[in-house]
């Protein structure tokens, strides 16, 4: 080393320097070595992605070191602490070692002999970005975040829909393939098209895949009756009347919203209705209830009820019009209600393997006699995989519980996490299994079918329930057999597993031309605990940038805000902390373009604030105001 002029230092401060000097570059010549060590990982790696590969190897060296007590001490010298180093790890410690260096007057030569692709710190950013514009489009002029939305089935009817969302801001349009078919499918990326042309915006297509998701089988449908309930105040009396719709068509599809009921009675019933008429009946319960006609219409009439009422089919419906003798209707058939199983703390619950309907408990004359609560699951494979003392959750968190026992075809579950009074279980409900050691194909029947016509009509395809590397080649070789076209891949975090594997399945997507990453904090919160959610999107969004790779934030962004109108505390909350991700994700409801608006607002407001960890300090008018 040549001799530079030295710093005026305290003889103490020397001696800190110096120390960190050593300790930095024995960190560094660890992290060089780690990364050579595991450089064999990259031979297929993209030739884009070659250098944010080994930036990931690099930052995951540096993470498996506690480097908080050297961070304390390089802030104490008003240096670098290495917190914000994750798109550019070795380039960020060189500036501080040449800093200190510099500080004890030494020169360092530039290495030499070292095979490693360093990124820039002002090239690690600009990876991000590449790809971040490669995946999800470019971005707006007044905003850097994009904003995807998943579409509802009635976005393929109705052109309006789309052409709203992309006017307020949609970048990305996600469309779920577990639900819907593709000429529905097809319907909305055509309404997608043509709000393109009318607006003069691009939108990137995102096709989600169903996956393997674990759900409860059917459970045994309950009776067939409609309970009618007014709305009434504290003193029992009735304030707004229910609301009940007659038809006479095949579909009830012009029904008002606010009814509390629809039923299809004869079409000479409804035409012999009128405004003020009263139409008398007997409910389940033989109680003798009046309704009131309030609006006739060629498709149908509404009626109101000012006292609660229990229907079944067959229910006669009388009406005196006038001086007409009484007209006799009669409700039609209707679905009965769907099947729950209520569990309360303490009860037992079998998870069988047979397709039979589930069924609550059979109370028998005495406790040893009960027949516990049964219910199938739609993956009966996952029976011989589980074993006794691992937890299980039941519709995304609300019920959960221990295995106790497992069988051939059936394992028995002790429930320990119910409301109090019992939570209701149903058919078709997720369940996850965060303990256990699953071996489930990542793309399922349904999805290899699905996946042609995602792979010729959509930008990415989203691969739920990513558990491994070996998840992610699946993909892309089912992907190849396809054809040329290579759309970009995006990794669903949503169990423990995949957190666990998320290196490597990185890695693998990086085999790709395009991948990005998605947060699906519904079943992930579930797997992980909710406790630990918020370290764990932290983590993922570490990694992820250490990679250069975009991450899409998911699931009960603004949910208050879509589905009822008016959002939560926490959720504007959540909104600034997404910030932080390439992209955010608005599930549908009734109010979406409320929240698009929202969440456009509070994205382009944050942008001024903060860009990944580090704070931006613009102007704040609060600092002109005389303390």
């Amino acid at each position: 080393m040549e001799n530079a002029q030295t710093p005026t230092l305290a003889p103490s401060e020397i001696e800190e320097v110096g120390s960190l000097l050593e300790d930095l570059t024995k960190l560094r010549g660890t992290l060089l070595r780690e990364t050579a060590e595991h450089r064999v990982n990259l031979n297929d790696i993209n030739p884009a992605y070659q250098p944010s590969a080994e930036n990931l190897l690099c930052y995951l060296s540096l993470r498996r070191n506690d480097i908080r007590p050297l961070q304390q001490r390089l802030a104490s010298l008003g240096l670098s602490s290495l917190g914000r180093s994750e798109s550019c790890v070795v380039s960020t410690l060189d500036a501080v070692i040449r800093t200190l260096a510099a500080l004890l007057g030494q020169h360092l030569p530039d290495p030499e002999n070292e095979t490693i692709q360093r990124v820039g710190i002002q090239e690690g950013p600009r990876l991000l970005t590449a790809h971040t514009d490669q995946l999800l489009g470019c971005a707006t002029n007044d905003r850097n975040v994009r904003i995807m939305v998943t579409m509802p089935t009635e976005a393929a009817h109705d052109e309006s829909i789309i052409r709203n969302l992309l006017a307020k801001g949609m970048n990305c349009m996600r469309i779920n393939c577990a639900h819907d078919t593709p000429d529905i499918w097809m319907a909305m990326i055509r309404n997608l098209r043509k709000a393109e042309q009318a607006i003069g915006v691009d939108c990137r297509i995102f096709m989600d895949l169903g996956g393997p998701k674990i759900r409860t089988g059917e459970i045994q449908p309950g009776p067939k009756v409609v309970h009618i309930r007014p709305k009434r105040n504290e003193y029992g009396i009735t304030v707004i009347p229910a609301r009940i719709w007659l038809f006479s068509g095949e579909s009830p599809s012009e029904a008002p919203d606010d009814c509390a009921a629809r039923f299809r009675v004869s079409e000479g019933f409804i035409k012999s209705l009128h405004r003020c008429d009263e139409i008398t009946l007997f409910d389940a319960r033989k109680k003798h209830r009046k309704w009131t006609v309030v609006e006739t219409t060629d498709m149908g009439c509404m009626v109101e009820s000012i006292k609660a009422c229990y229907v079944v089919p067959g229910t006669k419906l009388h009406l005196r019009n006038g001086e007409n003798p009484k007209v006799i209707g009669e409700i039609g058939d209707f679905p009965p209600r769907p099947g729950v199983i209520l569990l309360n703390r303490g009860d037992s619950l079998v998870v069988s393997t047979q397709p039979a309907s589930g069924q609550p408990e059979l109370q028998g004359s005495l406790e040893y006699n009960s027949v516990p609560s049964v219910i199938s699951c739609t993956m009966p494979e996952i029976i011989s995989q589980v074993r006794p003392g691992e937890t299980i959750w039941f519709d995304d968190g609300k019920i959960g519980g221990v295995i106790e026992k497992v069988e051939q075809d059936r394992f028995l579950v002790k429930i320990q996490h119910a409301r109090p009074g019992g939570s209701k279980l149903r058919g078709g409900k997720g369940i996850n299994l965060p303990d256990s050691q699953l071996s489930i194909d990542a793309l399922t029947p349904a999805d290899i079918e699905n996946l042609a016509f995602v792979a010729e009509h959509a930008d990415a395809v989203e691969l739920s329930f990513a558990n491994s590397a070996q998840d992610v080649q699946l993909l892309e070789k089912s992907l190849e057999t396809l054809g040329t076209k290579k759309p970009a891949i995006v990794l669903k975090i949503e169990t423990l597993k995949g957190f666990i594997n998320l290196p490597s399945m990185l890695l693998a997507g990086m085999r790709w031309p395009s991948c990005g990453v998605m947060i699906a904090r519904g079943d992930l919160a579930v797997e992980c605990g909710y406790e630990r959610l918020a370290e764990i999107q932290e983590e993922i969004l570490w990694v992820c940038e250490a990679a250069h790779v975009p991450v899409i934030w998911a699931t009960q962004v603004l949910e208050n805000l879509a589905q009822k109108g008016m959002p939560s505390r926490a959720e504007i909350s959540d909104v600034v902390m997404a910030h932080r991700a390439e992209c955010v994700m608005l599930n549908k409801g009734p109010h979406i373009i409320e929240a698009l608006e929202v969440l456009n607002s509070i994205l382009k407001r944050m942008q001024n604030h903060q860009t990944k960890k580090r704070a931006m300090l613009r102007e704040l008018r609060l600092a002109h105001m005389t303390p």
